[in-house]
C-alpha cells in the first residue's frame, strides 16, 4: 500500500473541511477561551511588572530610599547618605486639613479632612517631575502647598484659597496632575498635600514623640551600585531601625500584592487550560464519529493508517491554528482594554506593549493541549479496521497504540516542564498542576465506578428508570466523560460561591459592632485630661480608649539578626519594614493572655515584651526567648513574657507587640485614642478637637471601611470576572462530551421510537440518568469546591474562611439544574431524527 502523501492529504483535509468549522466548533471554543485566559493573564501581569520594574527609580523617588518614624536621620547618617550620591528629604504624615477664611454652609460638606502632608527640600524630585495643573512645578515657599484633586473636592477649595494645617496656614498655589513617586509612598489613608520643608516646620505638628516617617532618596553617583551602597548602609548603621529599599523593590507591597493575584490567576489559567483540554478531546471524538463513514470508506478505497492520521490531523491542527491565533490575539487586545478601564484601579498606568513571551508560551500551551488530547482518538481511527469502525457505535473498543502512548507521554512532559520552567514559583505550579491532574483523575475513576456499579445494580421496575440506569453502562456509553464534566461545572461553581460569600463576610466584617467612630493620633501626653474632658463634654457617655504610641522594628529574634536571613518566614509580614508598638502596666483591650503571665503594676525591672501569639509561631519563639526591636534608633533587648491572641477584627488599637511600661516611657512619644460615641455628632466632635488640640489627626471608621469594601469589591469582581472564564471552558467540556455520545444515543432514540417510545419518554430517561449523574458527583463536587475556595481565601489572599452555607449549597443545586438544563438541550435536536432514514444511514 502505498501513503498518499503530505501534499495528497492536504488536499482531501481541505476539501473535506466545512467552511464554518461544522464539528470543530467545540475545538475552537476551548482552545480560544484556553490561549486566550493564558495570554491575557500573562499579557497583563507582564505589563504592570514591567512598568514597575521600568520605572523602579522614579516609583521609589531615586536609587536608594532609606526611612525612618518619628525622627530625622542625624548629622552622620545624612552624610554616610551624602556619600554615595545627592541625596533628597522629605518628611510625610497625616494631618488634618482645615478650609480657613470664612465658615462653611451647613450641609455643605466636611470642615476638616484628614490627608498625607509631605514636606518636600529643594532637590525633589530626584527622577521624574512633579506636575501641576498649570505646568511643572517650581521651588516651593514655605506660605503655600499643592494639593490633589481628591483634596480640592472633597473641601470645594482651588488654587488662591487657603488651607490651615495645625497653627499655619498656607495658600493653594495648584493642584497635583502628577506626583512622580506616589506609588513607592504606599497606602494612605487620604488625600495628598506638598509643601516645603520649612512648611511642614511652621505647622507645629513635628515634634518630639509625633507619628511621622522621614525618607531620604538617594539618586546614585556613576558607577556605584545601589545593591551594594545598600547592603553598606545596613552594616555601618546595623542599630538604626532604618527601613532601606533599592529601585529594584521600589513597590513592595504593590509587588506582593501583585504575586498573590498572579498565584490566583495562574490557577485559573491552568484550570481552564486543563478543562479546555478535556474539551479538545470531546470535541475531536466528536468530529471523528460524524466522520466515522467517511475514514471507514477512505480505507477500504487503500488509504493507509497514515494517511488518515495526515488527513485529520491537518484539519485539526488548522482549527487549533486559528483558534491559537485569535486566542494569541485577544490576549494583546484585553491587557491594552483592561489597564484602560481599571486606570483608578492599577498601582501603574502600563502603555500599550506586546510581550512576546507570555504568547509564544500561551500557543505553545495551545499547541501541546491540542495534541495530547487528539492523538487518543484519531489513533482509534487510525488503528482500528474499517468493518470495526462500522460497529464503533455499539462495540467501541479502548486503548491506545504504543506510538501514540509515546507521543502523548512526550507531549505532556514537556507541557509540565513549561508549566515549571516558566512559572515564578515552580513549586506553586507544580502543586496546582498535581491538584489538576489529581481532580480530573478522581473524577474519572467515579465515572468507571458508577458505570460498574450500574451496571451490577438490580434492573428498576419502571421503564424509565430502567433505561436510565441501562444508558450508564451501555456499550458506548459516555459516563466518565459527563462525570468529569458535571464534576468540573458543579466544582467550579461551589468554588466560586464560597470565594465570594467568604469575600463578602471579609467586607461585612471590616466593620463590627463594637467598632469606634474615630481614631485620634498625636494627642500630646500632657493633654491627657484635658483630651478626656472635652470628649466628656461633647460626647456624653462617650468610651474612650487611649494607648501610648511609638514605632518600631524587629531587628532580632531568637539569636538571630533579620538583617541576615536570606529570606523571611512565610507570614512574617511583620519583620518587614516599622511595625506600631506600646506599653501598658495591663492586658490590652482586644487581647487574651493565651501563655505566660502579665507583669505587676509597678514592675520595674529588665524589658519585658508580650508578644501576639501567631507571630511567635511564625518566628519560632516562646516564653523566656528574646526579642529585639529598634525604637527611635536604639534597640532594645526585651525577654518574652505572654504571648497573647489578638482580635484583630475589633478594628481597635492591636499591637503585636506591647512592652512592660518602664522600658518605653522615657522615650519621645504621643498618645493615640478611639472614641465611641453613643450620642452627639462627629462633625461636632472634629471640630472641637482641632481647635483645641491643632495637631492631632482624626479618622474617621466610615472612610477606611469605605476605601476596604471598595478594594474588596473590586478584588470580588475580579475573581468572579476570572473564574467565569473557567466556568464557561466546564460549560464547553460538557456540551462535548454531549456531542461525542450523540452517534450512540441517535442510534437508541432511533430503536426506541420503532419500538413505540415518544420523544418524551427517552427525554426523560435521559434525564434521569443525568439526574443520577448529578447527584452522584453533587457531594464529591461540594468538597472539592470548597477545598479550592479555602485555599485561594486563606492561602493566596490570607482573608479569613467564612463561607455562606446556604449560599453554596443554593448555588450546588442551581448549577445542578443547569447542567441537566444544558444536557437535556443538547439531546432534544436527536429527537427529531427520523427512524427511516436513519436506519438506512445504520
Amino acid at each position: 500500500m502505498t501513503d498518499l502523501g503530505w501534499g495528497a492529504c492536504w488536499r482531501i483535509a481541505r476539501r473535506d473541511l466545512h467552511r464554518g468549522f461544522r464539528g470543530l466548533r467545540l475545538l475552537f471554543v476551548c482552545l480560544f477561551l484556553g490561549v486566550a485566559t493564558l495570554a491575557t493573564i500573562g499579557g497583563l501581569t507582564a505589563a504592570i511588572t514591567g512598568e514597575i520594574a521600568s520605572k523602579g527609580q522614579l516609583l521609589l523617588g531615586g536609587d536608594i530610599e532609606v526611612a525612618m518614624s518619628q525622627r530625622e536621620a542625624s548629622g552622620a547618617e545624612k552624610a554616610a547618605f551624602r556619600r554615595d550620591g545627592v541625596v533628597s528629604e522629605t518628611i510625610r504624615l497625616r494631618a488634618m486639613a482645615q478650609r480657613a477664611g470664612a465658615q462653611r454652609a451647613e450641609g455643605a460638606g466636611p470642615s476638616a479632612v484628614l490627608t498625607e502632608l509631605k514636606g518636600v527640600d529643594a532637590a525633589y524630585p530626584l527622577y521624574g517631575a512633579l506636575m501641576l495643573k498649570g505646568g511643572r512645578a517650581g521651588p516651593m515657599r514655605a506660605g503655600e502647598l499643592v494639593i490633589g484633586q481628591a483634596l480640592a473636592d472633597r473641601l470645594d477649595v482651588r488654587p488662591g484659597d487657603r488651607l490651615r494645617y495645625g497653627t499655619a496656614t498656607f495658600r493653594i498655589r495648584d493642584i497635583i496632575s502628577d506626583e512622580p513617586d506616589r506609588v513607592g509612598e504606599g497606602f494612605t489613608l487620604g488625600p495628598v498635600a506638598l509643601t516645603s520643608m520649612e512648611g511642614i516646620r511652621r505647622t507645629g505638628l513635628i515634634q518630639p514623640g509625633s507619628l511621622y516617617e522621614s525618607k531620604y532618596r538617594i539618586r546614585m553617583a556613576p558607577g556605584v551600585d545601589a545593591g551594594a551602597a545598600a547592603d553598606r548602609l545596613k552594616r555601618v548603621f546595623p542599630s538604626a531601625g532604618f527601613e532601606i529599599k533599592d529601585r529594584d523593590g521600589a513597590a513592595p507591597g504593590t509587588s506582593r500584592f501583585l504575586e498573590r493575584m498572579g498565584q490566583f490567576l495562574s490557577l485559573i489559567g491552568l484550570a481552564a487550560l486543563a478543562i479546555a483540554g478535556i474539551g479538545v478531546g470531546n470535541g475531536v471524538a466528536s468530529y471523528l464519529a460524524i466522520k466515522r463513514d467517511g475514514i471507514a470508506t477512505l480505507k477500504i478505497l487503500g488509504a493507509s493508517s497514515a494517511d488518515i492520521a495526515r488527513i485529520y490531523l491537518m484539519q485539526v491542527g488548522a482549527v487549533a491554528l486559528l483558534a491559537i491565533a485569535c486566542g494569541l490575539a485577544t490576549g494583546i487586545v484585553l491587557p491594552l482594554a483592561l489597564t484602560t478601564a481599571m486606570r483608578d484601579i492599577l498601582p501603574v498606568q502600563p502603555g500599550f506593549a506586546v510581550a512576546p513571551w507570555p504568547l509564544i508560551s500561551s500557543a505553545l500551551y495551545g499547541l501541546l493541549i491540542a495534541f495530547i488530547f487528539t492523538v487518543p482518538p484519531l489513533a482509534r481511527a487510525r488503528t482500528l479496521p474499517a468493518a470495526a469502525l462500522f460497529r464503533d457505535v455499539v462495540d467501541r473498543r479502548r486503548g491506545l497504540d504504543r506510538a501514540s502512548m509515546v507521543a502523548v507521554g512526550a507531549a505532556g512532559a514537556a507541557l509540565v516542564a513549561l508549566a515549571l520552567g516558566t512559572a515564578k514559583e515552580p513549586w506553586f505550579a507544580a502543586a496546582m498542576l498535581g491538584a489538576v491532574a489529581a481532580v480530573l483523575t478522581l473524577l474519572t475513576g467515579i465515572g468507571l465506578l458508577v458505570r460498574r456499579i450500574a451496571r451490577r445494580l438490580p434492573p428498576p421496575r419502571r421503564p424509565l428508570a430502567r433505561l436510565a440506569v441501562a444508558n450508564l453502562h451501555r456499550p458506548g456509553a459516555q459516563t466518565s466523560a459527563l462525570v468529569v464534566a458535571l464534576g468540573l461545572g458543579l466544582t467550579l461553581f461551589v468554588t466560586l460561591a464560597a470565594i465570594q460569600s467568604s469575600l463578602s463576610a471579609e467586607i461585612r466584617n471590616t466593620v463590627p459592632r463594637t467598632a469606634p467612630d474615630q481614631f485620634v493620633l498625636d494627642i500630646p501626653i500632657a493633654a491627657r485630661d484635658r483630651f478626656l474632658t472635652l470628649v466628656g463634654k461633647e460626647a456624653p457617655g462617650a468610651r474612650v480608649n487611649m494607648v501610648p504610641t511609638l514605632r518600631g522594628t524587629i531587628v532580632a529574634y531568637g539569636g538571630r539578626r533579620v538583617a541576615d536571613l536570606k529570606q523571611l518566614p512565610e507570614g512574617a509580614w511583620f519583620l518587614r519594614g516599622e511595625r506600631g508598638v506600646t506599653y501598658s502596666e495591663t492586658l490590652p483591650e482586644g487581647s487574651e493572655l493565651v501563655k505566660g503571665e502579665w507583669w505587676p503594676r509597678d514592675y520595674a525591672g529588665p524589658p519585658l515584651v508580650s508578644l501576639d501569639r501567631q507571630a511567635a509561631e511564625v518566628m519560632g519563639v516562646g516564653i523566656g526567648d528574646m526579642l529585639t526591636v529598634s525604637v527611635l534608633g536604639r534597640e532594645i533587648e526585651a525577654r518574652i513574657a505572654s504571648l497573647r491572641k489578638v482580635n484583630w477584627q475589633t478594628m481597635g488599637f492591636n499591637y503585636i507587640m506591647v512592652f512592660s511600661p518602664h522600658t518605653l516611657q522615657s522615650a519621645p512619644h504621643s498618645l493615640s485614642a478611639t472614641i465611641t460615641m453613643k450620642g452627639g455628632s462627629q462633625g461636632v466632635m472634629t471640630r472641637a478637637l482641632l481647635a483645641a488640640f491643632p495637631s492631632i489627626s482624626i479618622i474617621a471608621v466610615s472612610e477606611v471601611v469605605t476605601q476596604v469594601t471598595l478594594l474588596l469589591g473590586q478584588m470580588s469582581a475580579a475573581i468572579v470576572l476570572a473564574g467565569s472564564v473557567a466556568i464557561l471552558a466546564g460549560i464547553a467540556v460538557l456540551i462535548g462530551a454531549i456531542a461525542a455520545s450523540r452517534q450512540a444515543r441517535a442510534y437508541d432514540g432511533v430503536i426506541l421510537k420503532t419500538l413505540g417510545a415518544t420523544r418524551w419518554q427517552i427525554l426523560g430517561a435521559q434525564g434521569i440518568e443525568y439526574a443520577l449523574l448529578a447527584g452522584t458527583v453533587a457531594l464529591l463536587a461540594l468538597a472539592l469546591g470548597l477545598a479550592a475556595g479555602w485555599f485561594v481565601i486563606v492561602r493566596v489572599f490570607d482573608f479569613h474562611w467564612a463561607p455562606d452555607w446556604l449560599l453554596i449549597l443554593s448555588t450546588l443545586g442551581a448549577g445542578a439544574m443547569l447542567t441537566l438544563g444544558i444536557g437535556l438541550l443538547g439531546s432534544i435536536p436527536l429527537m427529531s431524527v427520523r427512524p427511516a432514514r436513519a436506519l438506512r444511514a445504520l
